[in-house]
């Protein structure tokens, strides 16, 4: 948490986002011809969508805000507890493990808001632990609490892979529709993973990757998303999954 802060909204400076690969790396990978769409959403628009990323101490802040702030929204980090009022979406990111972020979180007293967010129908965005800290509870950390909002617990994943899982890989979706997160992306997109657990696959889980079999990658529920993988990390796909969002947390699709 950042000392000696007396407003709950932090600005940071509009520095471009660095990301962990490059556009070329992502375009050898997958075709990127649909993934301009969002950017040309977001520029059509008179109002920038209002998004705040929950800043409670741990996870990967600066960069999720950059990348929000690249596709064209307007981005606040948010510390006190309290009703967001004003606000388009919310983004929960989280990187280590699940105990000390699910803790931080508690401490923070930003839980509530977390909830009464969800609650009141607000677009909310997990990333990697954050998409974690949407269930009840993980293996890796059995004394911390999750927020609930998805059943199951978050488990280890397979035996007879590495761990973590650290590299560019597929998603694929799970059931008939395409995700929301992914509207107007090529099929099976590579992103980037980074984990040693996963949650569980469930009704909400929408798309999954494949790493000593079939992993939770993305679910969705309402207006509460979640990625196992860092779309801020995952060049211009990850781009074009974060407009989505945004454009979903104004109500545009």
């Amino acid at each position: 948490m950042m000392a000696n802060q007396s407003s709950s909204v932090l600005d940071f400076a509009q520095s471009p986002t660095n990301y962990a690969v490059s556009h070329a790396r992502v375009s050898t990978q997958r075709p990127l011809s649909a993934v301009s769409w969002g950017h040309s959403l977001m520029s059509l628009r008179a109002e920038p969508a209002h998004l705040v990323v929950l800043d409670y101490g741990i996870g990967n802040l600066r960069s999720a805000y950059n990348a929000l702030q690249r596709v064209g929204a307007r981005v606040s980090a948010w510390q006190e507890p309290g009703t967001l009022k004003g606000v388009d979406g919310v983004v929960l990111p989280g990187v280590g493990s699940f105990g000390p972020c699910a803790d931080a979180l508690s401490e923070s007293r930003l839980v509530e808001t977390a909830r009464q967010a969800i609650s009141s129908g607000i677009a909310f965005l997990g990333i990697c632990v954050g998409f974690q800290l949407l269930y009840e509870a993980s293996q890796e950390n059995p004394t911390s609490s999750g927020l609930g909002i998805f059943a199951g617990t978050v488990a280890s994943l397979p035996r007879g892979v590495k761990h973590p899982q650290m590299q560019w890989n597929r998603v694929e979706n799970v059931g008939q529709s395409s995700p929301a997160l992914l509207v107007g992306i090529d099929e099976e997109p590579w992103v980037y993973f980074v984990h040693s657990y996963a949650p569980p696959i469930g009704e909400e889980t929408v798309s999954v990757c494949t790493y000593g079999g079939p992993i939770a990658a993305m679910a969705e529920r309402d207006n509460v998303f979640g990625t196992q993988f860092h779309p801020e990390k995952s060049g211009e796909i990850g781009l074009a999954i974060l407009s989505n969002f945004v454009a979903r947390a104004k109500g545009e699709f």
